[in-house]
């Protein structure tokens, strides 16, 4: 029981790790395909680790959602940080985040991913953090989208997503409607 517990706690804390936003115990249940006893009694033991290690990151509980966030005490070395990453000019990478979501906006970290190929959670982590996408729910698609944000237009000077060079031709590509068509097929 104890392997099944680690192993529920390994994944437990994974999510948390790559998620950029709290996550509910029902969601964890459901994600790890466990039941919700064993996900709260997994997230205990995780706080009670956490905390008695006493290290640069902590597990946050509000109600039923939990978050992992820098320990308290590193407060000012992250904020340090943080606005360099924040100031700094966007990486390739970033960019290229930042244009499909422009352009196919909103669209899902899935869609992103499979256009772009690659993982993009800390990507999207950075945009959210410098203001130019905003993450809502889809309550059809029962996911979080992605889209530009006024920061992002105003970044750029214009009124208007429509604004964007060649936005009509790239914003509807019909080898690309097919390659997320096939996603939404599959979920």
């Amino acid at each position: 029981m104890a392997e099944d517990n680690n192993e529920i706690k390994n994944k437990i804390e994974s999510l948390l790790f790559i998620s950029h936003k709290p996550l509910a115990v029902s969601e964890l249940a459901k994600l790890t395909e466990m039941d919700k006893p064993a996900v709260e009694n997994a997230l205990m033991e995780l706080s009670l680790e956490y905390k008695q290690k006493n290290g640069g990151i902590e597990l946050l509980q509000l109600a039923d959602k939990y978050q992992f966030a820098t320990a308290a005490a590193n407060a000012d070395l992250v904020g340090q940080f943080l606005n360099t990453e924040v100031s700094g000019e966007l990486t390739r990478p970033s960019l290229e985040a930042l244009t499909i979501i422009a352009y196919r906006g909103p669209v899902s970290k899935a869609e992103l991913e499979l256009i772009r190929g690659v993982n993009c959670s800390l990507i999207l982590r950075n945009l959210l953090m410098r203001g130019l996408i905003e993450a809502t729910e889809d309550q059809v698609r029962a996911t979080t989208v992605y889209s530009i944000t006024f920061e992002f237009l105003k970044y750029l000077g214009l009124a208007n997503v429509s604004q964007l060079p060649d936005f009509e031709r790239l914003n509807r590509n019909n080898n690309l409607d097919k390659l997320l068509a096939g996603l939404k097929i599959e979920n």
